[in-house]
């Protein structure tokens, strides 16, 4: 017994040691086959980051697991991901692994974690899972026994986590599996056998524009007759789940190799109207468990033939209800008076004769009806259709009726009576004329709020008529905040652009009382725990969202308004026109009273990038300088002085550059000129520093006594700078030329150049200028530079007394010359000493002394004027 034991357990130790050893032992030759496997048989890129074989795992079998493999195609797909996953396992019996080079493994089962398969059809119908080598030469004896590889005689495979695209350009057919969850159990290794299956997936199904299905929970538990020989799947019991909605199969699936075969109807078990609101999403239904319903509904249908490139199946699916109603417990109202009769019908296989038929679909709340039919055929081609809409909807009873978890209140009420036709080749080609449509169609009371606006949007009344080729707007009327709108006009494509197919088109005649482009501002967002960003306390401004244009628009427009208030702006009278496309507004010939003079102005405003930008022209005209740079930072930035007059403008800007979120210009990026007149003003010096410390400086000036008119100057925007060109008025008598610039930051770099008659410099001055031209004395003048730099606030003056002085000195040693040749004598020293300095019969070098004299002369006399004999000759006074 001892020895019995003994060699058990030396046995049992020799197993252990092997299943230890046999990753190490076999993992290499299994991976080599793999490989030389793929590259033999598929004509495609297969990697894998790591092959690991086990004998625990799946004991008694042993298990190949491939982690985070990848299929990449070759041409014509090349670079298309047919297949990534994380984890494929491939379970088989342990002898397998003992098998030699020749033979082939047996695979048990396969299971493969979160894989994500894409399925592609070109438009040629090639498709990208055909990556199979072709093998178009004859089998030999060699290579009939030459049988390496994986065979696959499967009793369990498993999907998890997985997904799978088909996309088939050739018919624009789109279809999703998420979330696939799929197992099935049988005996691949018999010709014919039982499969069991059980499957779960979130199902997107989608044929041309029309999605039939949008990410429904589908499930079906179902077995299978398989005969493999010649790959025909038949139904035995089964269920099916669309969403809720129950639904059984009979027939079959027969696989060949260049076409599917088919013969299948399905029908719900049973007929009771819960069954259709099965089929809605639960997001929309919820529970339906205490929901009470009358009448019935059910869904039957067929589908028989072939699927290849050139047919389909014929099919009949119908659904149908009559006389139906249902009620949620927790709601006030029900819906009654339900009848659906809609088909869906191919009765030759071919895909462009399918056709979806409305009988009718009507109900009623609050015994005000509803009803739509018609027919959509040729839905793959070129679509046609045919609707007739009736009745009252009124939009407050849909939460009334139905669980929903709006993102907003609804409130409005909707009334059609409108019948229409048209194909869905001349809503792409946009020949409006070929939509027959008449009837009206009205809201009234409706109530919008979504948090764009500050404030809700209230459509009180909106009157649409239709007849063949032309759709009239016969009532708009709309108010929210302040502002009220009311318009008419024409739209050419109200169809198409309720299909969200296009731009909504037309030409419109816009009214309002009052206009506040504030109310169209979204509100500001706060921080954290409520508070407002824009707070004192808060480290960061406040975020707004960006005004946009909208984008569904395509049209042009005349308007009139009484009053257009703009932040703090106010316009009256305000007429133009306007065309909206792509984001983007171009205003044509607007005009407004504003700032007590007038405005005209046309250009475009885009917010189609992230960033948005502007071009307009403006033409200011008598406006209040006061109340115009008060208001608007535009003006304060072009010309700050102008904060220190009272009076009128006339400017005309051609300007461009970026805004901000709310439209207002980015002083910054401004690009562009401007020319600038000032009617008539008067200077308040103490409201301009500048102003003062130049008062302070040459005092003759009488800046408090300041009045101009006619002032009239050239302006250009330069990185950010103003550049103003040279510009002359005059201040009681003393001609002024001004030019230079200044920035956003406030900085000024000016010079100013007064012409200063002798009168104003004192009685020295104006003696001296007597006896150099004792007929125009008083009419003879100085020129006083003056520089103006540092900044509006903290200005530095500087007077530039050396210049004047050069100036008069150089005129008057020209008179001395002059003179001199004129007279022969020496009438300078006369003119300057005034004839009582004895003459020095010894000079040599008579003309320099006089000019180092008279210069010497002229400097004190400036110098003693602006009391700086003991400065420098240049004057700079902070």
């Amino acid at each position: 017994m001892k020895k019995f034991l003994k060699i058990s357990g030396i046995l049992l130790g020799v197993i252990i040691i092997l299943l230890l050893l046999a990753p190490f032992l076999f993992k290499n030759s299994l991976e080599n086959l793999l490989k030389k496997n793929i590259n033999q048989n598929l004509n495609a890129t297969v990697e894998w980051a790591e092959l690991d074989l086990s004998l625990f795992s799946s004991f008694p079998d042993a298990a190949v697991v491939v982690k985070d493999f990848s299929v990449v195609n070759k041409a014509p797909f090349e670079g298309d991901t047919l297949a990534r996953g994380e984890r494929l396992k491939l379970d088989m019996g342990i002898m397998q692994l003992f098998k030699s080079g020749n033979e082939p493994i047996i695979v048990d089962a396969l299971q493969l974690d979160n894989t994500l398969v894409n399925i592609k059809v070109d438009s040629l119908g090639q498709a990208n899972y055909d990556i199979a080598v072709k093998k178009d030469a004859p089998a030999t004896t060699e290579t009939a026994t030459d049988n390496q590889g994986f065979t696959f005689d499967l009793q369990h495979y498993e999907i998890n986590d997985s997904k799978i695209n088909y996309w088939d350009e050739a018919t624009d057919t789109y279809f999703v599996l998420q979330n696939v969850n799929h197992e099935g159990t049988g005996d691949f290794s018999l010709s014919e056998s039982e499969l069991q299956t059980t499957t779960e997936a979130l199902v997107t199904f989608r044929m041309g524009d029309v999605e039939y299905l949008s990410e429904n929970i589908v499930s079906l538990d179902a077995d299978f007759m398989m005969d493999l020989e010649n790959q025909k799947y038949t139904f035995l019991e089964n269920e099916a789940r669309i969403n809720e909605l129950p639904l059984t199969f009979d027939g079959w699936v027969q696989v060949k190799e260049d076409a599917t075969d088919m013969d299948l109807t399905f029908t719900t078990p049973s007929s009771d109207f819960k069954n259709f609101l099965a089929v809605i999403p639960k997001t929309y239904v919820k529970e339906l468990d205490d929901v009470s319903t009358t009448g019935n509904f059910s869904v039957d249908g067929m589908l028989k033939g072939t699927v290849d490139e050139t047919y389909i199946p014929k099919m009949n699916i119908a659904i149908k209800s009559d006389n139906a109603s249902f009620k949620y417990p927790d709601l006030p109202k029900s819906v009654r008076n339900i009848a659906l009769d809609v088909t869906l019908v191919n009765e030759t296989g071919l895909i462009e004769d399918t056709y979806l038929n409305i009988g009718g679909i009507t109900f009623a709340i609050d015994n005000e009806p509803f009803r739509a039919s018609g027919s959509i055929k040729n839905i793959v081609e070129n679509a046609l259709v045919n609707l007739d809409l009736s009745g009252t909807l009124n939009l407050s009873h849909i939460e009334q009726v139905l669980p929903l978890e709006l993102e907003q209140d609804m409130q409005g009420i909707f009334k059609a009576n409108l019948t229409t036709n048209f194909d869905m080749a001349s809503i792409e080609k946009e020949q409006y004329q070929n939509i027959k449509s008449n009837g009206t169609a009205s809201l009234s009371n409706f109530q919008y709020d979504d948090g764009t606006f500050k404030n809700p949007v209230a459509i009180n009344t909106a009157n649409v008529s239709f007849s063949p080729g032309n759709i009239q707007l016969k009532q708009f009327s709309a108010k929210t905040g302040q502002t009220d709108v009311s318009a008419t006009g024409t739209i050419q494509n109200l169809i198409p652009w309720i299909m969200a197919k296009q731009d909504l088109k037309g030409n419109f005649d816009i009214r309002s009382k009052t206009f506040n482009i504030n109310d169209f501002m979204a509100a500001e967002t706060t921080g954290e725990g409520g508070t407002n960003k824009n707070s004192a306390s808060s480290s960061s401004s406040t975020e707004k969202e960006a005004i946009k244009i909208p984008d569904f628009l395509n049209a042009s427009m005349s308007f009139q308004a009484d009053k257009v208030l703009y932040d703090n702006i106010t316009l009256t009278n305000v007429k133009g026109g306007a065309k909206v496309s792509e984001e983007t507004a171009t205003l044509t010939n607007v005009t407004s009273d504003i700032f007590g003079g007038s405005v005209a102005l046309g250009g475009n405003v885009s917010t189609k990038n992230a960033t948005p930008t502007f071009a307009m022209d403006l033409d200011l005209k008598k406006i209040d300088i006061s109340e115009s740079f008060q208001k608007m930072e535009l003006l304060k930035y072009l010309a700050p002085i102008a904060e220190a007059l009272q009076g009128d403008l006339n400017t005309r800007l051609k300007l461009n550059g970026e805004l901000t979120n709310d439209l207002t210009p980015k002083l910054t990026t401004l690009a562009g000129d401007a020319v600038a007149q000032i009617l008539t003003a008067e200077v308040d010096e103490s409201k301009m520093p500048l102003l003062s410390r130049l008062g302070e400086k040459v005092s003759f000036l009488n800046i408090d006594r300041l009045s101009l008119r006619d002032v009239s100057t050239v302006l250009q925007f330069n990185n950010g700078n103003i550049e103003v060109q040279p510009f002359d008025f005059n201040v009681k008598g003393i001609a002024v030329t001004v030019d230079g610039s200044h920035g956003l930051d406030g900085a000024i770099n000016y010079n100013a150049t007064l012409d200063v008659p002798g009168r104003y410099l004192g009685s020295e001055v104006s003696n001296l200028l007597a006896k150099l031209d004792p007929a125009n004395a008083q009419n003879v003048t100085v020129a006083l530079p003056i520089g103006l730099q540092g900044t509006l606030k903290n200005p530095s003056v500087s007077v530039n007394t050396q210049a004047a002085v050069t100036e008069l000195t150089q005129r008057l040693i020209e008179k001395q010359k002059q003179e001199l040749k004129d007279k022969g004598t020496n009438i300078l020293e006369d003119l300057i000493t005034g004839g009582n300095k004895p003459k020095d019969s010894t000079a040599k070098d008579k003309p320099k002394d006089q000019t180092s004299q008279t210069t010497e002369i002229v400097k004190d006399i400036f110098g003693g004027l602006f009391g700086n004999k003991n400065k420098k000759e240049k004057d700079s006074v902070n």
